[in-house]
């Protein structure tokens, strides 16, 4: 009896020891999935009319993002990218560029590397849009039931010229939105 007795005191010590323990982090591995939207706020102003190739981009995240339960990506988190590609406005069509993001810092200073882009439903490509016309042209235009009349009027069509295009110039504090083109391997979370 002694026996049981002290075993189950023992038992009952060690229970308390593992509850009163501090709660660790959760060190359990997972994926990001690709294709995963980040609502994200712009930091600095860029554009087109002074930003080169290759200049960083810095954002932030509004929000948080979960996965099931766990928060994955926290409010606040900060993403850095750079241009990587940018076209000059020209004759018909105005500036584009295409911001590739690569790192993401987490609150406590952790670097997780990601491959994304700003989303853009023109294949991730911000601005290059068809510039309006340069001028329209007036074309005569009869309708049916006035044709015994010989009565028209006259109709004005876009001309052949375009206008010259115009510098994309993204603001500080633009919501944009992220997606992931590869999954992010995530082995580092937040304890709130």
């Amino acid at each position: 009896m002694k026996k049981i007795l002290s075993v189950l005191t023992i038992l009952l010590a060690i229970g308390t020891v593992f509850a009163a323990a501090p709660q660790l982090r959760d060190y359990d591995e997972f994926d990001i999935p690709a294709g995963t939207h980040i609502p994200v706020i712009s930091l600095q102003e860029f554009s087109t009319a002074y930003c080169e190739e290759g200049d960083e981009v810095e954002f932030s995240t509004t929000s948080d993002i979960f996965m099931f339960d766990k928060n994955v990506i926290p409010e606040g988190t900060k993403l850095k990218g750079y241009i990587e590609k940018k076209n000059e406005p020209i004759i018909g069509t105005n500036a584009a560029m295409r911001i590739f993001v690569n790192k993401m810092y987490l609150a406590d200073g952790f670097e997780i590397p990601i491959k994304s882009y700003i989303y853009s439903a023109n294949n991730n490509i911000l601005g290059g849009e068809l510039t309006p016309p340069a001028k329209y042209i007036r074309i005569p235009h009869y309708q049916r039931w006035t044709m015994f009349r010989a009565m028209g009027v006259l109709q004005a069509v876009p001309g052949g010229e375009r206008r010259m295009g115009e510098h994309l110039t993204i603001a500080s504090g633009a919501n944009l939105i992220i997606v992931l083109v590869a999954p992010i391997h995530m082995s580092h979370t937040l304890i709130n």
